[in-house]
């Protein structure tokens, strides 16, 4: 049984993709991995110095024709074909997709492949062709998934870039927040006189960022009545003495990659639980942190930053349970995984992964409450072999951004 590799589907959909080539389209692509050095009559080889050539190993992209030329300038490979160079007897689809699918399928058949193995993101349209030319199909649930986790120089690089304009946006709406006036209701007023609510302050946000260069899906502004969930987006007045979680997860458009960062903000005067809660989230932050390091498992992650906050009389409830409806309670594990996309492997939580030299995650400890609304603290961290970087500036930790 002779057996390659396939990764499949629009680079700039599927980040796995994206990630196997480092060539952005809007089309149907594919990359055919081989165990073997081979030639490829039917394309034409590579140009690019950073191909990503490995000793005893091919790599063919196969991609809309008027992609070709840049691709093979610019993409990870050692060949570069369009459909129609690979088309089987009966001719190709007219419909891009389908087409695609039918050229990867010949094109294996003529290597005389016959088990493709693949990974979870891969279109049935694929597997489908990949049938009708006699080729098996296996999906390898965990392909392309470590391969990404750890990232190389650039790949930090490229999120300190996102890590510092996120923050940077964050930091100017905590301000705008902060200095703003209060009506006789407690509406919070801006200094320009815009009255300032959650659909506000996300698009003063949203503004900030297009200038940076970034996309921006909708942050999170959620005053008292939403901060007790912990992913309501929040709507409507924003209001002085409650907290205000701010949390913003842009995409650079030029790189693809992605920041995250959290901060909460009250106006006005800080009632004493409010103060509680983020020492109370600080001090989480802090344990979750000083634990992390390649070969500790998330799930050790999450403990830590339960223990701390229990430690300071909250703790951990898990959503939908009673406790989580009527205490003060974290709701959700200690962070994510980032890069390409805003939530990847691993996950700092029960039942996470061992941590590796490379991964990024972030560490968001949250208190959450029906009554009180919520505070949240985030920031993002490099896994290192003896513990973790920062990779933003990083922001205060703190309630009151009045500068």
């Amino acid at each position: 049984m002779k057996k390659a590799y396939l990764t499949a589907g629009v680079p700039n959909i599927n980040m796995t993709l994206y990630w196997k080539m480092r060539f952005l389209v809007g089309d149907p692509a594919a990359v055919l991995e081989f165990d073997e050095e081979r030639a490829f009559p039917e394309a034409r080889p590579s140009e690019n110095p950073d191909s990503g050539a490995q000793p005893g190993k091919t790599r063919l992209l196969i991609l809309r024709d008027i992609e070709n030329e840049r691709a093979r300038a610019k993409a990870k490979a050692d060949f570069v074909a369009c459909p129609a160079d690979f088309a089987p007897e009966g001719g190709l689809s007219g419909d891009r997709e389908i087409a695609t699918a039918q050229s990867v399928a010949e094109a294996f058949r003529r290597a005389e492949v016959t088990l493709v193995v693949s990974d979870r993101s891969l279109p049935l349209v694929y597997v489908d062709a990949l049938k009708k030319a006699g080729v098996e199909c296996e999906c390898d649930v965990d392909r392309g998934v470590f391969e990404r986790r750890s990232k190389d120089k650039s790949e930090l690089a490229y999120i300190h870039e996102a890590q510092l304009a996120t923050e940077e946006a964050i930091r100017k709406a905590c301000v705008r927040i902060a200095t703003a006036a209060a009506d006789s209701e407690g509406k919070l007023i801006a200094a320009d006189g815009t009255p300032l609510t959650s659909e506000n302050v996300r698009s003063f946000i949203d503004r900030t960022l297009l200038d940076a260069g970034y996309t921006n899906v909708p942050s999170i502004v959620a005053g008292k009545k939403d901060g007790g969930d912990c992913h309501n987006y929040g709507s409507g007045p924003l209001y002085t003495g409650e907290p205000i979680i701010i949390d913003v997860f842009p995409m650079n458009n030029a790189t693809l990659y992605n920041g995250d960062c959290t901060r909460t903000v009250v106006h006005g005067e800080i009632a004493p639980i409010y103060q509680k809660m983020l020492d109370a989230v600080r001090a989480a932050k802090a344990a979750a942190t000083a634990t992390i390091r390649a070969g500790v498992d998330g799930e050790t992650v999450h403990r830590a930053t339960i223990k701390a906050l229990e430690e300071h009389g909250f703790g951990y409830a898990a959503p939908g349970t009673e406790e989580a409806e009527t205490e003060i309670r974290l709701t959700h594990g200690t962070g994510h995984g980032l890069g390409l996309s805003i939530h990847e492997p691993p996950l700092t939580d029960f039942k996470g992964p061992k941590l590796v030299v490379g991964d990024v995650v972030s560490v968001e400890p949250g208190l959450y409450s029906k009554k009180y609304g919520g505070i949240r603290i985030e920031d993002i961290v490099a896994v290192t072999e003896d513990g973790c970087v920062n990779l933003g500036s990083p922001l205060p930790e703190k309630l009151d951004w009045l500068e």
